[in-house]
C-alpha cells in the first residue's frame, strides 16, 4: 500500500494513521513516492518517520531519482533509514520523467538518463560497502543494516532500463497505467531473462496502479479528480481523456480479481497507489487482500 503522498492538505496526523494502519495490516510494504516541484512531503525525511511509526512491513520508496540528489549525501540517508527501520528499507530508483525537478532541484538534466542514474548508484554501493569516496579520515557512515545497502529495485516501464539495472538491482518496481496485463508480463520476462544472463536469483518482480475502491462512478470520479492533481505538468484535456481507462476503480470483488490476475503472471507484489487519503480506502482493500 502507497502512502497518500500526492493528496492535498496533508498533515502528520494523517500519515501516522495510514503508516500505522498498513503496518497493522495484510500488506507486505509500505510506499511513497518522489517528487520536488509539487507540495508532496520530502522523501528523505518522510523515511525517518514510517520507520519510527512501523515495525513490521518493509519500507518502499517508489521511486526516489539520485539524480536530483548529491549520492554521498542520498547515500548516507539511506542507510540511516535502514539503520531506523532495523533493516526494512526497499529502495526503488529511477531515471525520474519530470524535467520540472531536475531543475527545481538545482540537478542537471543532462543526467536524465540511464547512465546518469547507474553511475550515481555505484557511488552510493561504495558508500554502503564502507569505501573511503574522499580523502576522510573515515568512511561516510552509518553502516546499513543490510549488510551491502539497501535492497534496490529499478522504477521503470522501459525494457532497456530493465536490462541495464541487472548488474544492480534484486527486481523490478513498475506501474501500469492500464492494467494490461500481457503486457506487463512482457516486461516481467526481459527482467527474468536479463537476470538470467547475469547469473543472479530470479527477480522480485512488482508493478503498481491507482486505485479507487466503491461504486463505480463515484470511484471513476475520484480517480479523475487525484490524476488531474497529480499530471499537472500535462495538458487537462490529456489527462481527461485518459482518466477513463488509468489505474483501477470498482468493487471489493472486481479488484480481488485484478489482483488474481496479476498474481497469475508471477507478480510478487502490486503497490497499490491511493487517489484520496481517506483512510477507510485502506481497511476496504485490506479486506480484500486478507480474503486472497
Amino acid at each position: 500500500m502507497t502512502m497518500p503522498v500526492m493528496e492535498p492538505d496533508l498533515n502528520a496526523a494523517t500519515l501516522r494513521t495510514w503508516a500505522e494502519v498498513i503496518d497493522e495490516g495484510p500488506f507486505s510494504s509500505l510506499c511513497w513516492g518522489e517528487r520536488v516541484a509539487f507540495d508532496n512531503p520530502d522523501s528523505l525525511t518522510l523515511l525517518g518517520a514510517v520507520a519510527a511509526w512501523t515495525e513490521r512491513v518493509r519500507l518502499v520508496t517508489t521511486v526516489i531519482v539520485p539524480q536530483l540528489h548529491n549520492p554521498v549525501a542520498l547515500a548516507k540517508a539511506l542507510a540511516t533509514g535502514d539503520v531506523l527501520s532495523g533493516g526494512r528499507l526497499t529502495v526503488g530508483l529511477g531515471v525520474g520523467g519530470r524535467h520540472e525537478d531536475y531543475l527545481a532541484a538545482g540537478a542537471d538534466p543532462a543526467t536524465q538518463t540511464i547512465r546518469g542514474m547507474n553511475e550515481r548508484i555505484a557511488v552510493m554501493q561504495r558508500v554502503w560497502a564502507g569505501e573511503k569516496v574522499t580523502d576522510s579520515v573515515l568512511p561516510v557512515g552509518p553502516a546499513p543494516v543490510q549488510i551491502g545497502g539497501p535492497e534496490l529495485m529499478v522504477g521503470t516501464i522501459g525494457p532497456k532500463t530493465v536490462r541495464s539495472a541487472a548488474g544492480w538491482a534484486a527486481g523490478l518496481a513498475g506501474t501500469t497505467l492500464d492494467l494490461d496485463v500481457d503486457k506487463q508480463n512482457e516486461l516481467f520476462d526481459v527482467a527474468r531473462t536479463a537476470w538470467a544472463e547475469a547469473g543472479k536469483p530470479k527477480p522480485h518482480l512488482a508493478t503498481s496502479f491507482w486505485f479507487a475502491i466503491g461504486e463505480r462512478e463515484a470511484a471513476r470520479a475520484q480517480v479523475r479528480r487525484h490524476l488531474l492533481r497529480y499530471m499537472n505538468w500535462i495538458p487537462a484535456e490529456f489527462v481527461d481523456a485518459m482518466a477513463p481507462t488509468t489505474g483501477w476503480s470498482g468493487s471489493p470483488e472486481e479488484l480481488s480479481e485484478v489482483l488474481r490476475r496479476f498474481a497469475a503472471i508471477g507478480t510478487d507484489e502490486v503497490h497499490l497507489i491511493p487517489t484520496s487519503d481517506d483512510i477507510e480506502q485502506v481497511h476496504r482493500v485490506a479486506e480484500v487482500v486478507a480474503a486472497l
